[in-house]
């Protein structure tokens, strides 16, 4: 789950700190390239393996779940109505605990994104002004088109391997004694990939294991999937519309970097969304 999960964290990370103030229309395609790096069905799986990391750093979600590990019959009660039915889950002990710093953490990089994405749209905008020099290449129409939308397809339909360093930070969190408390708890209802989280997160505090191999479809959730899918048909659109760099920019602005703040939005309901 820590490599499934870096995957997804590695990649919030680095759109977060894209900018505007492309040099060269070879600028605009590097990024581009580096932003369609990304697998849409590995990221939705990386998404929820992240939520679950964040709810073993909560002490009330931990030490709820934990109450259930000294009766070995209740202890495989629980986990089969897991692995039933991860929505389960949201009735545990300190579930509403875990949620709310779900919720609060991956709003915050959501947030660090959506400022991401206000500047290089904002600077598809300043670029195409008569006083900014770069103006003069922006407005040209990008290179063998055709190709550098191959190249995104491509890009894009790549699984990506995950980050050993990452990974094992990601490990010591969830392993680590927990401390993480939220601003406030998350009231239910809550959306399937926080239920999804929480369930992976039992799991594991029950010592069982969850495996990224596609045979346990709790990773699989509808609503980050969908809206990753989505995400990235809209960006092939946007490129095979698109002609001069300035409006490659924004499709850069647009569909890599705004569509991971709202996807995460969309599939956890947090704050903001």
């Amino acid at each position: 789950m820590a490599q499934t999960a870096s995957v997804y964290l590695v990649f919030m990370r680095d759109v977060a700190t894209f900018e505007g103030g492309f040099v060269d229309a070879e600028a605009v395609q590097a990024a581009l390239q580096r932003g369609a790096t990304s697998n849409a069905e590995q990221l939705a799986r990386g998404l929820v393996a992240y939520g679950a990391v964040l709810a073993m750093q909560s002490p009330d979600f931990v030490a709820g779940v934990r109450s259930y590990a000294a009766d070995p019959t209740q202890r495989r009660e629980i986990l089969d109505r897991l692995t039933a039915d991860p929505a389960y889950a949201v009735t545990l002990p300190g579930a509403d605990v875990a949620a709310g710093l779900i919720a609060e953490v991956m709003e915050e990089g959501a947030a660090a994104i959506e400022a991401a994405a206000d500047r290089v749209e904002a600077d598809a905008y300043t670029i195409q002004a008569r006083s900014d020099p770069r103006r003069r290449w922006s407005g040209q129409p990008v290179a063998d088109r055709q190709r550098r939308l191959e190249r995104t397809k491509a890009a894009s339909a790549a699984m990506q391997l995950a980050s050993d360093v990452e990974s094992e930070t990601l490990l010591k969190a969830a392993q680590a004694e927990p401390s993480r408390i939220p601003t406030s708890p998350l009231a239910a209802p809550y959306k399937p990939a926080v239920a999804r989280s929480l369930s992976v997160a039992a799991r594991a505090l029950l010592g069982e294991s969850v495996k990224d191999d596609g045979n346990d479809g709790v990773l699989q959730d509808p609503n980050a999937t969908f809206c990753l899918q989505m995400s990235k048909l809209n960006l092939f659109q946007c490129l095979a519309a698109a002609k001069p760099s300035y409006e490659d920019m924004f499709c850069i602005g647009r569909h890599v970097v705004r569509d991971m703040a709202d996807c995460t939005r969309t599939a956890l309901n947090a704050v903001g969304s």
